[in-house]
């Protein structure tokens, strides 16, 4: 099926990863909104999807993985503490401000010291993230000022002939985006 001459619309995780390691952008549902993603290593990707949802690069983007292992190697070094309060929310829509490796691409972490990270337990990202072998960008499918998409249609709606995939699929049941909270200081910042 397919929204427009550009934009499939599949349940295929394996279509979805060879777009994004083409460098297109896709859109997935995640546990409380639909998301919008890319390659966090492909800066012709980021900006492209910071175009298409007319986002200020200096925000920065969330990135998601289906496991801690795919986060580690963005993270520096943290401590056991610090690592204690990560297993204790992850899987889940917990997400954490860390301090960056140097892996970490300018355009996710926009201006902030600090990467934006989650480990999800939504099954079909999940999936798709094992299936990439990393993590991939994570933001709330939406041009800036709107509010997120909550459906498929919603995304057609939004961004008729711009995404390159959209992998269908139920979102999550959580009523509101996760939790944003800093590793550092402990504070929680939505």
């Amino acid at each position: 099926m397919s929204a427009s001459s550009n934009t499939v619309i599949s349940t295929n995780v394996n279509e979805a990863v060879e777009v994004l390691q083409q460098g297109g952008v896709i859109a997935y549902p995640t546990e409380a909104v639909w998301g919008v993603g890319c390659d966090p290593t492909n800066t012709a990707a980021l900006e492209k999807l910071m175009a298409l949802k007319a986002r200020d690069p200096n925000k920065g983007v969330i990135l998601i993985a289906a496991s801690v292992a795919q986060v580690q190697p963005l993270m520096e070094a943290i401590t056991p503490e610090q690592q204690a309060m990560l297993d204790e929310t992850w899987p889940g829509p917990n997400t954490w401000l860390v301090p960056p490796s140097e892996q970490v691409h300018p355009l996710v972490k926009g201006q902030h010291p600090l990467v934006a990270v989650r480990v999800t337990d939504h099954p079909l990202v999940k999936q798709l993230c094992q299936a990439f072998g990393g993590a991939i960008v994570s933001t709330s499918a939406n041009p800036a000022g709107e509010p997120p998409a909550m459906s498929e249609q919603d995304i057609v709606s939004y961004f008729p002939a711009q995404l390159d995939f959209v992998l269908s699929g139920e979102l999550g049941g959580a009523k509101q985006p996760s939790r944003i909270r800093n590793l550092l200081t402990g504070e929680t910042l939505r």
